[in-house]
């Protein structure tokens, strides 16, 4: 017996109490809310179950499991806090989703009950006689047309062997060979003849487990021609039936021409029967290939394909089925569903969840990808470090996936409970800085927040404060930054009082700052106190034998973000990929797959060489062209001018951040793109 409590209400809440109270291996053992008006407390009146506005009583009989349904922050960090430590909470958007799909289901089981007594509605209402027998040759159905033509009603004959009812029936020998009978002649009790069609009915493995006798009275014509409107009745019925089906369908003949949709299949594609019926089945797709023409060709039903459709590109999922009449395939057949709207709520999720990993550490060592020995090593330093209250100051070229050291290292530290805070040196202006950094008192200048502000430091304190690029700080900050790491406190901005701090800063930088020290750019003592424990980490093209991991590690995670389902890269891509150079490291490997995806269709699994985009060819070129009588004038300067190309896109065509990098101002930037027709 699993002992609930039910903490806040609302339709979440109540819906969840419905389904709980009627399963017998759970005990409810409260609910608690703080809303007299709650609908969840007549329910929990109505069928006896505690009730209260302090969930502290309920936690007393140590519950199995809280469903916190109030989505309120403070309560679930009550709760996180006092339950018993064996006690599973769940709360917020998990119970609503849950409260969804008990919906969800509950609509579908309604709909499935529909349609079966709609089934049998047309068993019983059709003309035929219809009997069924089991593997045994007992009678399992026998509708009222039957009844009238053999004189014996369903309840006398259920359960009896057909021959009993039916001594010349032949069902028994169906069962035996397997075999379907079409179109035979019988005589029944009473002296009638009837046209009769006996077929097995197989399970899935092809065994026989029953037969099916549909007849019908030919003794006279009258009886055939009510068999026919009756036939009409029921083809009427069945377009209604289809007519009225939520679900939207599609019906193709065997040349991929649509010949029938409902009006499900318009509300969801917006295409009207003019501009479906009599076209090609992919007219409706936006996205995708036509799954109507594909199981016209493999005769082979599929399931579960996700596509776009309609000028609004709705999402959806399809199954499509073949129609095989008598061995022959008149066409296809096709149920769409919408999944738009939860296409939807995974991305507001996924959004929700990145907005999340920005404001805390999110990756571990097991996130970080390498067998190179020199990777081995940066992880081995890093690893060690993690264990130790010293400053680190990790040094790579972009891309090499310095903050992910910063998070592994963090998370595996003793401060991983703590906050995890990061700040790009280079985003900021010295002033917006140094007040974020530091934070401000009130009055410390134009605009500052009444009360003041609390700083990066402050907000890490007991925690990690990561200082990405490093290298950009300019001397007066980076002088504050020494007293900081130096006294073990900070000054806000406009104050006096100086404020203890505990904070593990770990830097990093793609700049060679031994340079910028001897350009008196970088102070000399704020390295050596950066420089406790420094970690590099080699670029891509120094530990090409990583490529392989990381490129099937990236396909896993771009899979995710776009919604394809690619497994591997053949031999001969990898190749390609391996005589690249990588100036843009791990970041421009995950763009070039990335870029490949993209342009792979929905069907492909593995990334092809043909589908890799990356200036190989052209690199090689370059390097084993040699033009010896060229002047070095020339080659100087289409040197500089690939070198700023590089650059350039490497920025993205940021031309602040080119001219930072190049180390020249912005004016010489533009006369330069200019000059070499870079703009």
């Amino acid at each position: 017996m699993q002992k609930v409590l039910i903490v806040g209400g609302g339709k979440s809440g109540a819906a969840i109490l419905r389904i709980l109270v009627v399963i017998d291996q759970v005990e409810i053992i409260g609910v608690v809310t703080d809303r007299p008006d709650e609908p969840i407390l007549v329910e929990a009146q109505k069928e006896g179950i505690p009730t209260g506005n302090d969930p502290i009583p309920f936690l007393e009989h140590k519950p199995d499991l809280i469903l916190d349904a109030s989505d309120r922050l403070e309560v679930r960090d009550f709760l996180q806090r006092r339950k018993p430590q064996h006690t599973i909470l769940l709360s917020g958007s998990l119970i609503e989703l849950i409260a969804y799909l008990i919906e969800e289901n509950e609509h579908l089981f309604h709909t499935l009950r529909q349609r079966q007594l709609e089934l049998e509605a047309i068993i019983q209402s059709t003309h035929d006689g219809m009997v069924a027998v089991n593997r045994k040759g007992e009678v399992t159905l026998l509708n009222r047309s039957a009844e009238k033509l053999l004189g014996v009603t369903e309840k006398e004959a259920l359960g009896k062997n057909i021959c009993e009812i039916v001594p010349t029936s032949r069902l028994c020998l169906v069962l035996e060979n397997g075999q379907p009978q079409l179109n035979q002649q019988q005589e029944i009790p009473g002296g009638r003849v009837v046209l009769t069609n006996r077929v097995p009915v197989k399970d899935q493995m092809g065994e026989v487990v029953g037969a099916v006798s549909v007849f019908r009275d030919v003794s006279e014509l009258l009886q055939l021609t009510e068999q026919l409107a009756n036939l009409k009745d029921m083809k009427n019925l069945l377009q209604a039936i289809i007519n009225s089906s939520d679900e939207a369908i599609s019906v193709v003949d065997a040349e991929g021409k649509g010949i029938l949709i409902n009006p499900a299949y318009t509300r969801l594609t917006g295409l009207q029967e003019s501009e479906v019926i009599g076209k090609p089945a992919h007219v409706d797709i936006s996205e995708g290939e036509s799954m109507h023409m594909k199981v016209l060709k493999t005769r082979r039903p599929v399931r579960g394909v996700q596509m776009k459709v309609g000028p609004h590109r709705r999402e959806v999922v399809v199954n499509v089925a073949p129609i095989i009449i008598k061995g022959e395939l008149k066409g296809s057949v096709g149920i769409v569903h919408d999944t738009s709207e939860i296409k939807q709520l995974y991305r507001e999720l996924e959004k929700a969840q990145r907005m999340i990993r920005k404001l805390e550490a999110t990756y571990t060592f097991d996130d970080i990808i390498g067998e190179s020995e020199e990777m081995k090593i940066a992880l081995s330093i890093a690893k060690q470090a993690a264990n130790t209250r010293a400053t680190v100051l990790l040094r790579g070229e972009s891309g090499t996936g310095k903050e992910l050291f910063a998070h592994a290292i963090h998370n595996a530290s003793s401060r991983r409970y703590n906050q995890f805070v990061r700040v790009n040196c280079a985003a900021l202006s010295e002033n917006l800085l140094e007040s974020e950094l530091f934070g401000y008192e009130e009055g410390a200048f134009t605009g500052a927040r009444r009360g003041g502000k609390k700083g990066l430091f402050e907000e890490a304190n007991g925690g990690t404060l990561f200082l990405d690029e490093i290298g950009e700080l300019k001397p007066s900050t980076q002088a504050k930054l020494l007293r900081a790491l130096q006294e073990k406190e900070i000054t806000r901005v406009g104050g006096t009082k100086p404020i203890s701090i505990d904070v593990r800063i770990i830097a990093a930088t793609n700049l060679f700052l031994e340079k910028a020290i001897a350009e008196k750019r970088f102070r000399e003592d704020l390295f050596y106190r950066l420089n406790v424990v420094p970690i590099h980490i080699p670029p891509l093209r120094l530990r090409k034998q990583d490529l392989y991991p990381l490129v099937v590690y990236l396909i896993k995670k771009l899979n995710l973000e776009y919604g394809r389902s690619v497994r591997d890269i053949t031999e001969d891509a990898l190749a390609l990929l391996s005589q690249y150079s990588w100036p843009g490291n791990v970041r421009e490997l995950e763009n070039v797959l990335g870029r490949a995806m993209i342009h792979m269709s929905f069907q492909e699994r593995v990334i092809q060489r043909t589908h890799l985009s990356i200036p190989v060819a052209t690199e090689i070129a370059e390097q084993e062209r040699i033009d010896v009588n060229r002047p070095l004038r020339d080659v100087l300067v289409e040197v500089e001018r690939e070198h700023i190309r590089k650059v350039y896109q490497a920025c993205q065509k940021n031309k602040t951040e080119t001219a930072r990098r190049l180390g020249i101002s912005i004016r010489s930037l533009y006369y330069k793109l200019e000059r070499y027709q870079l703009l």
